[in-house]
Parts: C-alpha cells; sequence; structure tokens
C-alpha cells in the first residue's frame, strides 16, 4: 500500500502533463480516497489521515517537486549525448532513493494508520489485496507465452510513444524483440505478490495484537518496505527480479539509442513540459 500512494506523481507521468496536474494538485484527496477504499475510515481516523496526507504532500511540494524539475533538467543534457545503460541504471538508481525518501517521510503516518486499524478493517484490507490479485491473474495469467510478450510489448510501447511519439515498423520490431528479451515468469510474479500480501496483513495483525510502540511500528513498516520494495527477499525470486530490472535496463538503452533526432527532440520536448510543471506545481 505504501508502496503504490508514494509513487503516485511518478504514475501519472505517463499519463501526460495535464493529468499530472490535476492528479497532483487534488493529490491529497486522491490519496485519501485510494486509502480508505482499503481500510473504510472509522470517524476518529478521518481527520487524523487528512492532516497527516496535507502535511506529506506539503514537504513534498516544497522539497520534492524542485528536485524532480532538476532530475528533468539533467535529463534534458543527458539524451543530447550517448546513453548508456549505466546512465539508465544511474537513473534508475535515482529515482529509487526518491521513493524510499517519500517512503521514509510517510512512516509516521503509517505507523499511526496501523495502530488505529480494527480487525474488521484488516479484514477489508485482506479481502482489497485479494481483489488486486485476481485482476493481476485477469490481466497477467491468461494466454499462452506468445499472448503474454504481445500484452508486455504493447505496454512497453504504449510508454515509448508517450516519450518518443511514432516509430517505425524497423523500430518496431526491434523494440519487440528486445522486449521478448526480457525473462518472462508470470507465476512468479504472482506468487510474490501473494507472499507481500499475507506478510503485510500477519504484520498488521501482529501490529493490532500487541500494540508496541509508535517508533517499532515504523520500523517494522520500513523493514517491510524495504524487503519487497528491494525484492531482497527469497533467494530464488530475488535473482528473477534483479535479472528483470536488468533488461528492463537495457531495453530502456537501446530504445534511446534507436531513436532517431526527431523522436529525440519529441523526448526533450517532453522532460522541457514535466520541468516547468514541477516547478509551476512547487510554487
Amino acid at each position: 500500500m505504501a508502496k503504490k500512494a508514494a509513487l503516485l506523481a511518478f504514475v501519472v507521468v505517463l499519463a501526460g502533463c495535464s493529468a499530472l496536474r490535476l492528479s497532483y494538485s487534488n493529490g491529497e484527496t486522491l490519496s485519501y480516497w485510494w486509502l480508505d477504499n482499503y481500510v473504510n475510515f472509522d470517524r476518529s481516523q478521518r481527520k487524523q489521515v487528512r492532516t497527516q496526507l496535507d502535511n506529506l504532500f506539503f514537504w513534498h511540494q516544497k522539497t520534492q517537486l524542485p528536485d524532480y524539475a532538476q532530475l528533468m533538467s539533467a535529463g534534458q543534457r543527458r539524451l543530447q549525448d550517448s546513453v548508456t545503460a549505466e546512465t539508465v541504471r544511474a537513473d534508475y538508481d535515482g529515482l529509487k532513493k526518491r521513493t524510499v525518501l517519500l517512503l521514509d517521510q510517510a512512516l509516521p503516518a503509517l505507523a499511526d494508520l496501523a495502530l488505529s486499524l480494527s480487525p474488521d478493517q484488516i479484514d477489508r484490507i485482506e479481502s482489497k489485496l485479494a481483489d488486486s490479485a485476481e485482476r493481476y491473474r485477469k490481466d497477467y495469467l491468461v494466454g499462452d507465452v506468445e499472448e503474454r510478450q504481445q500484452f508486455r510489448y504493447k505496454k512497453i510501447m504504449k510508454q515509448a510513444e508517450y516519450w518518443f511519439g511514432d516509430f517505425s515498423d524497423a523500430q518496431q520490431v526491434r523494440i519487440r524483440r528486445l522486449s521478448d528479451a526480457r525473462p518472462l515468469d508470470n507465476e512468479r510474479v504472482m506468487a510474490d505478490r501473494l507472499q507481500r500480501h499475507q506478510e503485510l496483513i500477519t504484520l498488521l495483525r501482529k501490529i493490532r495484537l500487541d500494540q508496541p510502540s509508535r517508533v517499532a511500528v515504523a520500523q517494522s513498516i520500513k523493514a517491510y518496505t524495504r524487503v519487497h520494495y528491494e525484492r531482497i527477499g527469497n533467494g530464488d525470486n530475488a535473482v528473477f527480479f534483479a535479472e528483470s530490472t536488468d533488461a528492463a535496463i537495457r531495453l530502456t538503452a537501446n530504445i534511446i539509442a534507436l531513436a532517431t533526432p526527431q523522436q529525440k527532440a519529441h523526448a526533450l520536448a517532453q522532460l522541457q513540459d514535466l520541468q516547468k510543471l514541477f516547478l509551476d506545481l512547487a510554487v
């Protein structure tokens, strides 16, 4: 849950600047609705959650959005040079650090929420997580390997076209080949997802039973998010996810390398728009 809320600003980028402006400007409300859908807050929780979300977004607006603007500026400079897999990995690591920073900032609020959950609310969270897993099953655990590869390729192309515009047939063939070269094991991803869900529910029920200190709860949530955000739990799974990340980084670097000057100009314009938007929103 924490990861999804923390990544709100990054996810909506791919929908375009207008969606980002609308989503971020209403971020507190959207985040509240999303959390309430999972928890169904009672009267005593509502005011506290809204206040803590307001504080979190104020901190993010004033401290993080200017940093995101600088990130977009740096991306413009790098795009005009030779972009390698090492360059993409550095950017990937930078985004992870920023997400972890946001998660850490949210820890006290998440601890307060965890301590306030009733048994019925934890049961509701468990049910909502089961619904999420079922949606993943319907999207990713259907069809043969070819159909799954095609589905994954289309998602990559949607993102690539946002940044670079249209691709030629030859470019699309190359991107499809690179996309298919990535590890594919949706059953493993599903099993990992179910394990993460179960461990979260177990943690929430333990917090409910033991009622430890706020500091102890924050540390437990931090440990949970680190293990699952970094994918360092199960040894075999850790290897798979590391290889998947490596392949995604290579794919990104190759798409940039394939881009024509016109396509790079399109990406530069997108980065410039995002830079201006982040600065506008930071005011």
